[in-house]
């Protein structure tokens, strides 16, 4: 039963008074902070708000008219969900569904943005190439996991290779159940991801997967944050050129890789946007993963994914229409069925190319493949046998020209009546457009298949033989082609009159073309009567002098002309094309009758404008002896928005310059005076800008004048200037490449072509700044392998690390240092300074922890700088006399002691002395003086510095030249490869660990002399007692006990040692009770320490309590004061 009462209607929504400051009357100063503090702390921090906001400014070379498409790489680690996502993203853009999505995949987002889009697997390699080239990187996370170490690898890539735009995404957030557990892991994870890139990044939230995508709400959500993001110029690719290339073919004559088995070098061609500054010819570019290769050619093409923009009727559109959004290239995917594979094309359709197979609908690019088959002969021969007659009553058949590949008529004569409709419509034949490229061709150009239809594509194929029959609207408009046979015989919206007529092999006679049976084509009845109406609307006379005379002049003016002025009856004939077109001309009315050509004809009125002083003053300054005026109000006075030079000449055919009005120069005059009063007597600082904007506006300058300077040339001799222009679509040919990267292609890998500046081509020994990432567990060795990412190159290099001693030397370290940055050199590819690189000790995915070895910056090229190694040459005394001593053992010549002569040595117990002199015997012996007397056990060194070299040592990572692109091996260390191969580390005996016994040393006593001992004071005489040579009384005798003696002895000894073992023990029963006292006091104290922790906890909780009702009682009685 339906519940017929009536529904309450909805309750009207109330303002709450949102938005006051919108409302009329809204006075902003009563709501000014009171405090003169508050508002100063208030203003100071929009201050440094504002100015954080600031950066440096840089050049963006992407032009505003077509940029290139935006790269918006996915990545994240495996399972996290990066396919779902990239195939949620192109359904939203394209309303298509991909299968297998793989390589770039562009997209049209908006009239001026097109996105394309890259997934990164869990590849190092593709992870640092994607960081180089990325403008947005889609950061996906496992919200049910957490981070994930690939993570924290790609963005500190990122950090070195400069930091694009990052947005978080948070997946499979479906697994977690509990509402509490779902928000704080929400939480958990921002504030992490705030910590990594910066506090506000965006995060978005993906709940779950819906029949394959993510739900379209959330994907809508994030497209449009997508679609409006801006991008700053990064400075490495805002100059350096750089190609993403979407599709690869392989040029290589089949014949060269059959004779060759397949490991010939191959010619390749890649195809992608040109991105970064601008790609000049001849640069020699970069894959990475492949190495250096040279550019043979660079070709622009159309370009496969247009911008909408650039449609004039998508422009006047607010919104893009539904159709120009559907555009989607993806040539490594299966979109529509075709996909590009290495130099194949694969069209893929259910089913087998047979007629009798009728299971299976076709579309239409299938149906074409099957109708290739039925060819039985080629275009050329079924045009040769072809019977096409330009009219019905036609003699002779078309035929083509073997010189220029066009059709010939070969009618001499034709009737009266084509010869009238012809002549009478010579207007509007020549009323289309000469421009257009559909129009382009001669209209008498016909081909015979009825086959081929549609509009021109601009093949070199001949079209299908059409007519279009001229109409009397002399409007110019362009020329439109049927889109089926229906079309052909309709007439146009608006009433005017078109028409077409088509010439089959079957067609003889147009004035049979209504005889036909009921069978025939609507567009073929009454084509005669058709074609007289549309000759005959316009209602005008036929000009009888124009058809006997050939001629449109008046006869007037044809006895005007009569003294041998036929110049303009000759330039009709020329300008006659056949029997039935020629250009109608009016000669005109008004025109003067000139006696004498070779004369100049003088005005009088144009000789007296000369002597006007006016007009001359406005001129003077044109002349060397004239007054200067600005340079931009002379051009604001003389010069029009025309073109100056065409003025000019102009005037040179009047034979006079053109005047100027004397009203403007007069007010330019004026204007310039007044800016020179300004200029000065106003303020300079007032209108003086901050670097910023001055930067900025300086910047806009020199890009206004690069555009105005290009902006008539041609676009060939643009491009032999410039290069070729961010956003165009090329075609890039490469030589000599490995075969292997043919034949172990991988769509799923990126291709990058950087392009490389004349300064990167070269090798050299490169200085930077390195320093060990902190959550790199293990040390860096010097002279261990490392390789590094710099520019667009990775490689392996073999580093010597160093660091700068007071300025004085560069210092040798044999490991890098803990939280410092030390310097690092080593051979490689020359890299502007400022470039920021990171490096890895193994780029295998199956390494545990952290990957990323070290980052830097590179510093200087080819630095006169020399590392030094510190070196200790040890010798031995074996001949000494009080400070002076022989050393041997430390030199093998006298060559090497004179090279040495004067440097500092020191002895271990720290002895200075100085090398004097070699001397004859032994080889290597020398003269040493010192400061005291040295000793033969003393061991003299010096310390000196030895250069070092870096090994010339450059392995570049080619991990796309091999099948399984995460396993790539370089130089192994030694203890690597004794472990690989099983070998044990050598051992050498001196290295062992001995242990060592030195005999105690005897040293002399102290002597004094008697006479030194006589003249010192009796304090400072040393209390030296000879020994006793003779024995004493007490030793001499001899003590005999009695037996009560010993016995008293005896007990005595006993009691002391009795008495000794107790106190001993006493003592130990002592400490022992100590300890514990010392435990129970620690324990007691500890406790203590607690007890009065949580007191001063509670009485701060209690404190804050307090404060806080106090503070919200003040609040509320503020308030109720201001209600009041």
């Amino acid at each position: 039963m339906e519940d017929t009462r009536p529904h309450k209607p909805h309750r009207e929504k109330k303002d709450k008074g949102k938005g006051k400051e919108k409302q009329k009357g809204f006075n902003e100063k009563a709501f000014a902070p009171k405090s003169g503090r508050r508002a100063e702390r208030q203003g100071r921090r929009n201050v440094e708000r504002d100015q954080t906001r600031l950066h440096v400014p840089l050049v963006n070379r992407t032009p505003d008219e077509e940029p290139p498409p935006v790269i918006v790489a996915i990545v994240g680690p495996p399972g996290v969900g990066k396919t779902t996502l990239l195939k949620s993203l192109v359904r939203r853009y394209s309303k298509q569904t991909l299968n297998d999505a793989k390589g770039p995949i562009t997209v049209v987002s908006g009239k001026r943005r097109r996105l394309t889009f890259i997934e990164c697997n869990n590849d190092l390699n593709s992870m640092i190439d994607i960081g180089k080239i990325a403008d947005l990187v889609l950061l996906m996370i496992d919200g049910s996991f957490g981070f994930e170490m690939e993570t924290f690898e790609f963005l500190n890539i990122l950090q070195s290779h400069g930091f694009p735009k990052v947005i978080g995404i948070l997946t499979h957030l479906d697994l977690i159940k509990k509402a509490a557990t779902l928000r704080a892991t929400k939480k958990a994870l921002k504030k992490r991801f705030w910590t990594e890139i910066y506090d506000g990044a965006k995060l978005f939230y993906l709940s779950g997967v819906l029949n394959g995508r993510y739900p379209d709400s959330e994907i809508l959500n994030l497209s449009r944050f997508i679609s409006v993001m801006k991008f700053r110029p990064l400075v490495f690719r805002n100059s350096h050129t750089y190609v993403l290339a979407d599709r690869i073919e392989d040029l290589t004559p089949r014949e060269q890789i059959r004779t060759s088995g397949g490991k010939c070098d191959r010619t390749v061609t890649l195809y992608g946007y040109v991105r970064g500054t601008h790609m000049r010819t001849g640069t020699r570019v970069h894959l990475p993963g492949v190495g250096d290769l040279d550019v043979q050619s660079v070709e622009a093409l159309g370009d496969p994914c247009p911008l909408p923009g650039t449609d004039p009727e998508e422009e006047k559109k607010r919104k893009l229409s539904e159709k120009k959004r559907l555009v989607l290239h993806a040539p490594m995917s299966d979109v529509g069925g075709v996909m590009y594979d290495k130099d194949a094309v694969w069209i893929n359709v259910p089913g087998s190319f047979t007629r009798g197979n009728n299971d299976v609908t076709q579309g239409e690019g299938e149906q074409m493949v099957m109708d290739l088959q039925d060819a039985e002969a080629t275009l050329e021969d079924v045009v040769a046998r072809s019977q096409i007659r330009l009219l019905g009553s036609s003699s002779k058949n078309l035929t083509i020209s073997q010189d220029d590949g066009k059709l010939v008529d070969e009618v001499e004569e034709d009737d009266g009546e084509d010869i009238d409709s012809g002549v009478d419509d010579m207007d509007d034949a020549e009323a289309f457009d000469s421009d257009d490229s559909d129009a382009d061709s001669d209209d008498a150009e016909v081909a015979s298949s009825s086959r081929l239809q549609g509009p021109n594509t601009g093949r070199t194929s001949l079209r299908q033989p059409t007519r279009i029959l001229p109409s009397s609207s002399r409007q110019r408009r362009d020329i439109e082609y049927a889109e089926s046979d229906s079309d052909l015989g309709s007439e146009p919206e608006g009433g005017e009159a078109q028409g077409r007529v088509r010439f089959d092999e079957d067609e003889q006679d147009l004035a049979s073309a209504d005889e036909g049976d009921e069978d025939e084509a609507r567009w073929k009845q009454k084509l005669v009567e058709r074609a007289q109406s549309l000759t005959s609307r316009n209602g005008k006379r036929r000009n009888w002098m124009e058809l006997i005379y050939a001629t449109a002049l008046s006869p007037e003016e044809i006895l005007r002309n009569a003294g041998g002025n036929t110049a303009e009856l000759n330039d009709v004939d020329e300008e006659m094309v056949d029997d039935f077109f020629k250009i109608k001309m009016k000669a005109g009315a008004g025109e003067e009758e000139l006696l004498d050509q070779s004369k100049v004809n003088l005005n009088d009125e144009e000789i007296k404008r000369w002597q006007d002083e006016e007009m001359l003053e406005s001129i003077r300054h044109l002349f060397i002896t004239g007054d200067d005026l600005p340079k931009d109000d002379s051009e604001e006075t003389l010069h029009d928005e025309d073109d100056p030079d065409e003025d000019d000449e102009d005037n040179e055919d009047q034979g006079i310059l053109e005047p100027v009005d004397p009203a403007l120069a007069l007010a330019a005059k004026k204007e310039a005076l007044k800016r020179k009063f300004d200029a000065e007597y106003d303020d300079p600082e007032s209108s003086k800008l901050d670097f910023y904007e001055e930067k900025k506006d300086e910047i806009a300058r020199q890009l206004a004048l690069n555009r105005a300077e290009f902006e008539g040339v041609d676009a060939e001799a643009r491009t032999l200037v410039e290069g070729f222009r961010p956003g165009q679509y090329v075609r890039i040919e490469l030589t000599d490449v490995p075969c292997e990267l043919i034949e172990n292609f991988d769509p799923a890998y990126p291709l990058v072509i950087g392009g490389l500046l004349p300064a990167e081509e070269r090798f050299g020994y490169v200085q930077v700044r390195i320093k060990r990432h902190r959550w790199f567990t293990r040390t860096l060795k010097n002279n261990d392998p490392l390789i590094i990412s710099v520019g667009w190159r990775r490689f392996q290099t073999v580093p010597i690390y160093s660091l700068d001693d007071h300025s004085i030397r560069m210092r040798m370290l044999k490991y890098t240092p803990e939280h410092m940055h030390c310097y690092a050199t080593f051979y490689g590819p020359v890299s502007l300074p400022n470039t920021g690189f990171c490096a890895f000790n193994s780029l295998d995915g199956s390494t545990p922890g952290f990957r990323i070895s070290a980052t830097g910056v590179v510093l200087n090229i080819d630095r006169s700088v020399k590392i030094v190694k510190k070196i200790k040459l040890t010798g031995v005394p074996y001949k000494i006399f009080k400070n002076t001593a022989f050393i041997r053992d430390m030199f093998s010549s006298a060559l090497e002691v004179v090279k040495f002569e004067g440097a500092s040595i020191r002895t271990v117990s720290g002895i200075r002395g100085q090398i004097k002199k070699a001397l004859p015997k032994p080889d290597g012996a020398f003269r040493a003086t010192f400061e005291d007397k040295v000793l033969m056990s003393d061991i003299i060194f010096l310390r000196a510095w030895y250069s070092v070299q870096p090994r010339k040592y450059y392995n570049p990572v080619t991990s796309l030249l091999l099948a399984n692109k995460a396993h790539w091996e370089g130089m192994r260390l030694t203890g690597q490869v004794r472990r690989d191969e099983g070998i044990k580390t050598p051992l050498n005996v001196n290295s062992t660990y001995k242990q060592i016994e030195r005999a105690t040393r005897r040293f002399n006593p102290l002597v004094v002399p008697k006479k030194l001992q006589a003249s010192l004071p009796y304090a400072s005489k040393p209390k030296l007692m000879l020994p006793q040579r003779g024995q004493t009384y007490l030793q001499k005798r001899a003590v005999v006990m009695e037996p009560e003696e010993r016995k008293a002895v005896a007990l005595l000894q006993q009691i002391r040692a009795l008495r000794k073992d107790q106190v001993a023990r006493r003592k130990e029963k002592k400490d022992e009770k100590e300890q514990e006292r010392r435990k129970k006091l620690t324990k007691e104290e500890g406790l203590k320490s607690e007890k009065e922790k949580e007191k001063r906890k509670e009485y701060m909780r209690t404190a804050g309590q307090k404060a806080k009702r106090s503070a919200e009682a003040e609040e509320g009685g503020r308030s109720k004061r201001r209600k009041i």
